[in-house]
């Protein structure tokens, strides 16, 4: 049960893309269909930030005209610019951030849709390749710190710069000199905080890398559980998970250290700076030169101002921490199918459904022996072409190649004599019907799971399908019937009530070629039976390869295969090869067909 290391997503140029680029990508690719919000919400955010700097302004007023100066007939007029100030901001601030949030969220959720919908069009090798937690990770905690960093910089990067942008032409308006001086340090501040960015989206990479082990940890633990419990690994397996959520937590405290460290030392800059300008101020107040109140109005806008700079250096920490989850967001984004449809690739034609290999070579990847060697058969239509011989024969590669989810290393495959790389997938794989040994049934109702076979198909049809497979009386005895939600994996039926689902399915697919891989393996002898005669029915008139480890049950096929280290050594039906005295009566009477 021991996470393979997340390292399995292929390099390619994204892993060293730079801020820049991936900001552009982001942009281009997910912010700029939302142009016209985004306008909106600046709309907003240019008069909230008008806001600020009006409260700012106004305390000249109070402090010259007011306070100093007695005017009366003023207190009225400044006290409700003020109060008026002070609304404007706070309801154009809840327009700005609703807008923008919803935006943020829109883009994630946009991200989130294609990054599934890319790992769907990706061949079985990519998924052989990397274990299902890290690619749960990606989608969903890397996709999910992105959430963080698009979000609040979509809403606080605006108005914080038009903020600024307001307050420091105040400043400015105020006393020039003084404001040159004040803003001298911040590039300073500035390179401080582009160091902090990347160390921090160094950290994140690595947090997001932790806890892609961690889901899968967590993933394998889950689907195997009856094993866990079965070896006593629970304590193995806690272990396992114990270490990676401590390098989770340990990353993520350090995370907090560097993205705290701007505090301090932006605090320290910033009082120096503060107290210099009241300095220079008094002095200038008591030699006459400026008023009381304008510096009132210039501290308070050098004091609001403050908010927004530390604002947006945390908002380059999140930001930094978003572009290392985006990174490796768009590292598997990035990754194409070894297996796509060729240019002028047409819908496979069938006639006949006849099914030919010719020479067929395959290698898996990552190994140097071939799974099949020089393999050469025609399956015709109508007839049932059965698949025997000792494990690792190459049996289930033969079933993986005709659906195209691998492609051969040599040779070639024909249906009809159109080459499985002339067709689209699409439409070769709507003429198959596969029932597997690795059953899948989904947490949805037993409808649901029937009716993945062919997802239009009416009530009628999905209990007629049912009654094929021998499944409807165990249905119809479930808690809520054709109702009843089966639980992940099928967590609530047995074993051959699973398999006997897969096989309704398959039956209700109504599909020309037929797949069966070990399909009866986990059925008891009556709903075998019943199975069997259910399938003989439907094989008829069907292009039908079976993989049976039991050789009773393929006594009646049409032909065959004895496979044994990716060839075949014999062939012929089961009296033929009884009489041949070679491996095929040698597995026979050994047990294989009990």
């Amino acid at each position: 049960m021991t996470a393979a290391p997340p390292k399995n997503i292929r390099k390619n140029e994204s892993s060293n893309a730079t801020s820049t680029a991936l900001i552009k990508r982001l942009l281009r690719g997910y912010v700029l269909p939302y142009k016209f919000d985004i306008i909106i919400a600046m709309f907003f955010m240019i008069i909230s930030g008008g806001m600020t700097a009006l409260i700012a302004a106004l305390m000249q007023p109070v402090l010259d005209d007011v306070l100093y100066g007695q005017k009366k007939e003023l207190i009225v007029p400044v006290c409700a610019a003020i109060a008026v100030a002070f609304a404007g901001r706070g309801i154009t601030t809840y327009i700005h951030t609703l807008i923008m949030n919803r935006i943020g969220h829109s883009i994630v959720a946009d991200i989130q849709t294609k990054s599934f919908e890319h790992f769907l069009s990706m061949d079985m090798a990519f998924f052989h390749r990397n274990p299902s937690g890290h690619l749960l990770s990606r989608i969903v905690n890397d996709v999910n710190v992105l959430r963080g960093a698009v979000t609040n910089c979509m809403t606080g990067m605006g108005k914080s710069v038009f903020t600024l942008v307001f307050l420091i032409g105040l400043m400015f308006y105020r006393d020039w000199k003084l404001t040159l001086a004040a803003f001298i340090v911040f590039p300073l501040i500035s390179l401080f905080v582009i160091y902090i960015g990347k160390r921090l989206r160094s950290i994140s990479k690595s947090i997001q890398r932790e806890m892609g082990g961690l889901s899968d940890i967590l993933s394998q633990t889950f689907t195997g559980i009856r094993l866990v419990k079965a070896y006593g690994m629970e304590e193995s397996e806690n272990v396992k998970a114990k270490a990676t959520i401590h390098d989770v937590r340990d990353l993520n405290i350090k995370s907090v250290k560097v993205a705290t460290l701007s505090t301090p030392v932006n605090d320290t800059i910033v009082g120096m700076i503060f107290a210099a300008i009241i300095a220079y101020g008094g002095y200038s107040v008591i030699a006459g030169t400026t008023s009381a109140g304008q510096l009132a109005s210039f501290i308070a806008a050098f004091s609001l101002a403050y908010e927004p700079m530390k604002k947006l250096a945390k908002l380059n920490n999140s930001l930094q921490l978003g572009l290392g989850a985006a990174e490796r967001v768009f590292e598997v984004m990035d990754e194409k199918p070894e297996i796509n449809d060729a240019k002028d690739a047409h819908p496979l034609l069938l006639e006949h459904a006849e099914i030919t290999f010719d020479s067929v070579d395959f290698t898996y990847e990552g190994s140097e022996l071939k799974a099949l060697n020089g393999v050469s058969f025609t399956a015709p239509k109508g007839k049932v072409t059965a698949l025997v011989g000792p494990s690792g024969g190459g049996k289930s590669t033969i079933i993986n190649l005709i659906p195209r989810f691998y492609d051969v290393s040599g040779g070639s495959i024909m249906i009809d004599n159109q080459g499985l790389r002339e067709v689209t997938q699409k439409s070769l794989r709507s003429h198959i019907a596969l029932v597997s040994q690795d059953i899948m049934i989904f947490n949805a109702s037993v409808w649901e799971n029937i009716r993945y076979g062919r997802p239009e198909a009416s009530d009628e049809e999905v209990q007629d399908a049912a009654r094929k497979a021998a499944a409807h009386d165990f249905i119809v005895g479930l808690e809520q019937g054709y109702d009843t939600i089966l639980g992940e994996s099928g967590v609530k039926i047995s074993g051959g009530q699973k398999q006997r689902i897969s096989i309704a399915r398959a039956i209700l697919r109504d599909a020309p070629i037929l797949l069966l891989d070990e399909a009866t393996s986990a059925l008891d002898n009556e709903s075998e039976k019943l199975v069997q005669e259910a399938l003989a029915e439907l094989q008829k008139g069907r292009t039908t390869l079976v993989i049976a480890h039991r050789l009773t049950t393929v006594q009646g096929a049409d032909n065959i295969l004895v496979l044994q280290n990716g060839q075949i050594v014999e062939q012929g039906t089961h009296d033929t090869l009884m009489k041949n005295k070679s491996l095929y009566e040698s597995m026979y009477n050994t047990g294989m067909r009990e």
